[in-house]
């Protein structure tokens, strides 16, 4: 589903998603591999968001990708 969407090109989207939660470190980015949930799960521990908002937030950047 979208994560096989993003599997594909995921190196291209980290560098996005780092201009976008510039508090995502590389590890962090690595740890995501390109699967949406665990992003959602970083924006939320790192910018201290609810999961609604975090979904919110890459659900928007999915769109923009």
């Amino acid at each position: 589903m979208a994560n096989k969407k993003w599997e594909g090109k995921w190196d291209k989207l980290k560098g996005n998603a780092k201009k976008k939660w510039g508090k995502l470190t590389d590890d962090d980015l690595k740890q995501v591999e390109g699967d949406k949930d665990k992003l959602v799960g970083k924006v939320k521990e790192k910018y201290g968001v609810s999961q609604e908002e975090a979904e919110k937030q890459v659900n928007e950047f999915d769109e923009e990708a």
